[in-house]
């Protein structure tokens, strides 16, 4: 039996489960190359029937998420979204009426779901799902922040654990939280879109020039930048409250959008971005706290696009009431259709664990990686094999050179995790700061991040003993001996967004393995394979483009080395 779930808003895309098994999984973005696509995933859902060898009849049930008010109008009406994309991207002129179009929608945060739009959004998807000849099947709602704790807590491995979704909004809501126990999943708490903590944290990144819901990480790293004072100087301090389970603000979205606007207008950015994520640190901290406090399990699985803020997850970690935390790694929308899809699946067979690996998207064979470098003049290429790549791999890192390294299926999610990633020396800023301005193209002030071994993950991050984080979901502090040589992969606050390779990843894990013996410590810096404000490639002509556009000299394709010869 084949589950179909679909997202058609902010970074669509689709999932396909077959008999509690999740068989795909990909965003829109990675096939249209718009950076967090608004359309329908018809590409998406095409690429898992193919990768699947299912045909259309054979999709029995489709699950999509969120029925909400404004979604179901930017459905019935889709040249609505497609101009919001325009705008929130800015790919378009600032328009004269920007501000007032930011409060039209922050007003717009408390209508959830009317009485017409579940029809008419099921409607919509299912004349949609028609061109693909998908016709028969069972269709299911799915609440939005239902398919967020669904994605956390059926692909976190426990079998008892608290559920706490938190981000912008969606169906009404801005946060919940459910308890996983004895096969059922129980919502025990709901926050109302009025009171969200991912909209504050949205309205900031707006208001200092930066895109919402794309440059949010941005925010957080510049945090880091201001100097740091105490919270009774935070003027951001009485926007929201916290009484026992119940997280409320103080004022509507529209009315403290006004009030961030008139607060960052006098202070440098910096402490703006401060005052953001210390408020939101906070908040998440003593929110998270409390509940675990009034429900006794300290097991947390979590979702919502605030959980991206790996800052505030390494603050949630070191509570003490905390015993373990997963964050499910496409935590923000993107993560929808898996969501729906597993909670679908749930609904049909009771079944609340499925095995998870975060590389579910498209993969390559080694011959159709040959026959793309077969065209290409200024590419010289041999094959090596993945034993004999993960050598040479190491070697010219060791030697203080960046690869690009493509290999195995697609990661599903915004972090590149060892097959679509840029592999440099953990301790060269020289590599670095080429890496930020001749080859990512970013801001400065964005630190990289390291893929550590787990063997060796005890002699390199401050571990907490509350669960190897595989997916650069959180922060840990970088051992105080090694941050004077490292800085490139840390934060300023001796911070780092490590991955921790096991087994699930055997060609990366050899890399890595392969550094340990040439240099002692089975680390490198890893960033996305992808230039800044595109989608992390998907298939290797996409990983030549980058690496001509990008003048690269060397990559690593499915086994086989590439030498750029136009570049000296």
């Amino acid at each position: 039996m084949y589950v179909l779930g679909i997202w058609d808003g902010h970074d669509s895309g689709a999932a396909l489960v077959r008999d509690g098994a999740i068989v795909y999984a990909a965003n829109e973005e990675r096939f249209t190359k718009r950076k967090l696509e608004v359309g329908f995933p018809f590409h998406s859902i095409h690429a898992a029937l193919r990768f699947a060898g299912a045909k259309p009849h054979e999709i029995g049930h489709v699950a999509f998420a969120t029925a909400e008010f404004t979604k179901t109008l930017e459905r019935l009406f889709p040249r609505m979204k497609e101009n919001y994309y325009m705008f929130r991207r800015r790919k378009i002129p600032r328009p004269s009426f920007e501000n007032a179009r930011h409060k039209l929608k922050y007003s717009m945060t408390t209508v959830g779901v009317l009485p017409f739009c579940r029809g008419a959004s099921s409607m919509v998807v299912r004349g949609n799902l028609k061109r693909l000849g998908i016709r028969d099947f069972k269709m299911h709602v799915v609440d939005h922040h239902t398919a967020h704790a669904a994605s956390a807590a059926f692909t976190s491995g426990m079998s008892r654990s608290l559920v706490v979704t938190l981000d912008g909004l969606g169906d009404g809501l801005s946060g919940s939280a459910s308890i996983l126990s004895n096969g059922r999943l129980e919502r025990v708490l709901a926050i109302r879109a009025r009171d969200s903590l991912g909209i504050f944290y949205e309205q900031v990144t707006n208001i200092l020039g930066m895109r919402e819901l794309e440059d949010e990480g941005k925010i957080m790293a510049m945090a880091d930048y201001s100097y740091p004072f105490p919270f009774s100087d935070n003027k951001f301090k009485d926007f929201f409250h916290i009484s026992g389970t119940q997280l409320s603000a103080r004022h509507s979205p529209a009315r403290q959008y006004d009030l961030v606007q008139k607060i960052a207008w006098q202070m440098p950015r910096e402490q703006v971005a401060y005052m953001a994520q210390q408020l939101v640190e906070g908040m998440a901290f003593k929110l998270v706290s409390n509940l675990i406090d009034r429900y006794n399990i300290g097991s947390l699985s979590s979702a919502g696009g605030l959980f991206s803020n790996i800052k505030s997850n390494m603050i949630i970690r070191q509570l003490d009431n905390v015993k373990s935390m997963y964050v499910f790694p496409h935590m923000g929308d993107g993560g929808l259709a898996l969501g729906a899809a597993l909670y679908a699946d749930y609904e049909i067979t009771g079944r609340t664990d499925h095995a998870f690996g975060a590389y579910l998207g498209e993969g390559y064979t080694e011959e159709q990686a040959e026959e793309e470098l077969r065209k290409e003049r200024a590419l010289k290429y041999e094959r090596h094999g993945v034993e004999q790549s993960a050598r040479h791999a190491a070697e010219l890192v060791h030697d203080g050179e960046y690869v690009l390294w493509f290999n195995g299926r697609m990661e599903y999610g915004p972090r590149a995790l060892g097959d679509r990633s840029i592999i440099a020396p953990s301790d060269s800023d020289e590599v670095k700061e080429r890496l930020n301005l001749t080859v990512k193209r970013r801001e400065w002030f964005q630190p990289f991040a390291p893929s550590v071994l787990e063997s060796d993950a005890e002699n390199i991050i401050e571990y907490d003993g509350k669960g190897y984080d595989r997916f650069m979901t959180t922060a840990y502090p970088l051992k105080r001996e090694l941050r004077d040589r490292h800085k490139s992969i840390m934060h300023v606050d001796g911070s780092a967004r490590a991955q921790i390779v096991g087994k699930e990843n055997p060609a990366y894990s050899m890399l890595l393995s392969e550094m340990k013996k040439i240099g002692g410590r089975g680390m490198v810096l890893n960033t996305s394979f992808n230039i800044h404000g595109m989608p992390i490639v998907m298939s290797p002509r996409d990983a030549i483009e980058m690496m001509r556009a990008t003048k690269t000299k060397h990559m690593f394709i499915n086994g086989i080395f590439v030498t750029n010869r136009a570049v000296a």
